[in-house]
């Protein structure tokens, strides 16, 4: 059983705190006691979530208002039991951070074969679709942990 779940992105202020969120809200009552974190590969500490990916969130039910962005670390790497990341290219990158999270780091698309696009900076449109891949993602992530 998994304790301890970090969600990894680029700057840890819109697909890997969305997926906490997620999966935070989502795993409430079917698995209390998971902790969900996230990270970034190259975040600026301390950066709020995307205001855009945040409202969508909320539309859903969804607080991720007290989100604070943090750089992935080798203590993060190995305080984690599974590492999902949003892009295939990012499971290298968390292996380079630590040689001894191989094996743990997967795609959090991985059921479904698929990266999530970067939404940030973008129009809506392209935050919607992440947002919703995101979700999906997380539900399965849920089936499978729970």
């Amino acid at each position: 059983m998994f304790t301890n779940v970090l969600i990894v992105c680029h700057a840890n202020v819109c697909r890997s705190p969305a997926a906490e969120a997620l999966f935070r809200t989502l795993s409430r009552e079917r698995a209390p006691s998971v902790a969900f974190h996230s990270a970034g590969l190259d975040a600026n500490e301390g950066d709020g979530i995307d205001p855009t990916m945040a409202r969508l969130l909320a539309e859903h039910g969804v607080d991720a208002t007290r989100h604070r962005s943090r750089r992935v670390s080798r203590r993060i790497v190995r305080d984690a039991d599974l590492i999902l990341v949003s892009e295939r290219a990012q499971i290298a990158a968390v292996e380079a951070v630590d040689p001894f999270a191989r094996g743990k780091v997967h795609l959090l698309g991985k059921w479904e074969d698929a990266d999530i696009a970067d939404p940030h900076g973008g129009p809506e449109a392209d935050y919607r679709e992440s947002y919703t891949l995101i979700e999906r993602l997380v539900q399965g992530w849920l089936q499978k942990l729970c």
